[in-house]
């Protein structure tokens, strides 16, 4: 494929609904799944697609992502042409940070102008799924498109989530709707709409020409799904492309961690016996920066016919030392210790957390290096969790870093 391709990566959101993840964090630099961070999703998919050239557009609370990019993702020879720049907010054409999506692109036209690509991928840092970027690419080249959506089925009780999209029979997008409560579904299946995923291939010309229309409208709210896209549609050639699922699966599989309900159940799709998204995948590897840190550990212990010191259905990461306690279908990032007699399920527990002996956590998300003392209790009260951590909508308790627990 001669075209010059350039993906730039949304990596910039606040995260607020990730909330106290995110206190500390860009939201893509959230930890997920044991060792990884949600950007890793994103940027493997890139690499394993052939996309080498990759600007990554960053604003709050960016120096964990910055460290992460740095440590794990170093890995592009610039002398072929690969990069990878983490780009801030710059405020080369105006005093605001970014206002949207579309903003963003608007407000880095200055790197389009350097590196001239002739096609744009645009991609967000918060999502988890496999795609190859290289076959919507090719088909965007196919249609002659000026513009191409990636788009997936879903219920259409999920409508008021994301932007929904018409097509006509060769698939080129004639409405788009954001959030609509009643939307337009899929014709001959009344129950399922088309789901804008975020993922854009973008000619050029066309879509510098489209965000500076946009910055200039002062009732926009500069966001690609709001405002360009409808804008485009009717008067540019505006395609969608239908998902194809590089995790294959019966079902298709991406994930939009916008919530910590969603984040939660996204985690815990990765221990059910028959995990929904496949992180042991040799053909499509997940890449992240992994610290130099000896095997996971299990110690049983014998007291009696009370054998314990195991982990069921589990991510247990390297570092991790299971002394005598008991671990179902959780995830631990490195260096977590569970002593004896402790007990730990439907949880995520993050780098360096320590259980201590005689602890019981139940449906809990515990952040980077908390203590939790000997014979606490989480996630068994949702009156008493309530007073002291944050505890979402389903009753999954949330404890943010940096957190004494006495």
């Amino acid at each position: 494929m001669a075209e010059r391709i350039l993906a730039m990566v949304l990596a910039g959101g606040k995260g607020e609904r990730l909330y106290p993840l995110t206190q500390d964090r860009a939201k893509p630099a959230v930890p997920f799944g044991g060792i990884y961070r949600i950007i890793d999703f994103t940027l493997s998919n890139c690499l394993n697609s052939g996309i080498r050239r990759i600007d990554l557009l960053t604003q709050y609370k960016s120096l964990s992502l910055n460290r992460h990019i740095f440590e794990g993702w170093n890995i592009f020879n610039p002398q072929l042409g690969e990069f990878i720049n983490l780009i801030p907010a710059q405020q080369r054409v105006g005093e605001d940070w970014y206002l949207g999506t579309a903003d963003a692109i608007y407000q880095n036209i200055y790197v389009l102008q350097q590196d001239r690509p002739d096609l744009i991928l645009i991609l967000s840092g918060d999502h988890i799924y496999k795609m190859n970027y290289r076959e919507m690419i090719a088909y965007h080249l196919e249609k002659k498109a000026d513009l191409t959506v990636a788009v997936i089925e879903m219920s259409k009780d999920l409508s008021r989530q994301f932007g929904v999209l018409q097509v006509d029979e060769e698939f080129r997008i004639i409405g788009f709707e954001e959030k609509p409560e009643v939307p337009k579904t899929i014709p001959g299946q009344p129950e399922f709409i088309l789901a804008n995923m975020g993922v854009y291939v973008f000619n050029t010309e066309i879509l510098a020409r489209r965000v500076i229309e946009d910055a200039k409208d002062p009732n926009s709210q500069h966001d690609f799904g709001r405002n360009v896209i409808p804008a485009m549609v009717g008067q540019d050639r505006v395609y969608a492309y239908s998902f194809r699922d590089e995790n294959k699966k019966q079902a298709k599989y991406w994930r939009d961690i916008g919530t910590l309900d969603a984040y939660y159940d996204a985690s815990m799709d990765l221990v059910a016996v028959d995990p929904q998204f496949n992180l042991y995948d040799s053909n499509w590897p997940i890449r992240t920066y992994y610290p130099p840190l000896p095997p996971a550990k299990t110690v049983f212990e014998d007291h009696g016919s009370n054998r314990v010191g195991m982990s069921i259905s589990s991510i247990v990461s390297s570092g991790c030392i299971i002394s005598g306690g008991r671990v179902y279908r959780s995830i631990l990032s490195p260096n977590v210790r569970i002593h004896s007699y402790s007990e730990v399920q439907d949880s995520i527990l993050m780098d360096a957390v320590e259980v201590g002996r005689g602890a019981r956590i139940r449906r809990a998300i515990i952040d980077k290096r908390i203590k939790v003392p000997p014979g606490f209790q989480i996630g068994f009260s949702r009156e008493e969790d309530a007073r002291k951590f944050t505890v979402t909508q389903s009753g999954v308790v949330v404890i943010s870093k940096g957190t004494i627990l006495a």
